[in-house]
């Protein structure tokens, strides 16, 4: 019988081996670690879109709005504990019953929140008189010294703490001034602001607001016109100093 013609083939053919090759097998853990990688993939890149989430809702929060075009030229200095218009509510303090329960999931705390706090300004107009944001909305003195909600009032210059332990309100999204009307136990609809009856106009950061005034979120340096009756052109003001 005729032999391979070259040394090489020869020593093949020897060996038993000029028929073709057993497949290889495959190494039965490997399509274990490739799961595993993207299961860790996976999961490493649902943290990383958290994390820029909560990244983008503080950027968000914290950013100071433009004023509009409509807004007094000149900013009127806001002085911590000197109040701004007439006062024309009860002290908040005395008359709520809310008794430091949850309200919109908002708890009353001993103390305030740190992993969100700014400031935004609500201001309230009637026939063209400026109505007084009393002090002490969202505090609950209690024989246990007392809680307060992480939207609250320190003073009474129209100034809205928010103060918080999270970044976003427990229903998500942002926090509004509907929450806060809510803690002050008091109605804020279209045609009524805390029991002052008629159309009401809103106004943020001088332009018109024409969604649901409930829903104006309260950011960082945030300024909220309310009127109703005639109209006042939005003021334009400045906060305290270090705010």
């Amino acid at each position: 019988m005729p032999q391979p013609g070259s040394r090489a083939q020869r020593r093949q053919h020897a060996r038993g081996g000029g028929g073709p090759q057993a497949p290889k097998r495959r190494d039965p853990m490997m399509a274990a670690f490739i799961a595993l990688g993207v299961i860790v993939l996976a999961v490493i890149g649902v943290f990383v879109g958290i994390n820029l989430q909560q990244q983008h809702a503080i950027v968000v929060a914290n950013a100071t709005p433009t004023p509009g075009p409509n807004t007094n030229s000149k900013p009127i200095q806001l002085i911590a504990n000197v109040g701004i218009g007439t006062p024309a509510f009860p002290n908040p303090m005395k008359t709520t019953v809310s008794g430091g329960n949850p309200i919109d999931g908002i708890t009353c705390m001993q103390q305030e929140g740190v992993a969100l706090h700014i400031h935004s300004h609500l201001s309230l107009f009637v026939d063209g008189k400026q109505l007084q944001i009393p002090a002490g909305i969202g505090i609950v003195p209690t024989a246990g010294g007392g809680c307060l909600y992480w939207l609250h009032t320190h003073d009474a210059t129209g100034i809205i703490h928010v103060e918080a332990p999270q970044i976003e309100p427990p229903s998500g999204s942002q926090f509004t001034l509907g929450m806060f009307f809510d803690i002050w136990g008091r109605l804020l609809t279209p045609d009524d602001v805390a029991g002052k009856i008629g159309p009401v106009t809103a106004y943020v950061n001088g332009a018109k607001w024409d969604g649901d005034v409930r829903s104006i979120p309260l950011l960082s340096h945030q300024q909220i016109t309310l009127e109703i009756g005639k109209y006042v052109p939005p003021p334009n003001y400045a906060f305290p100093y270090g705010d």
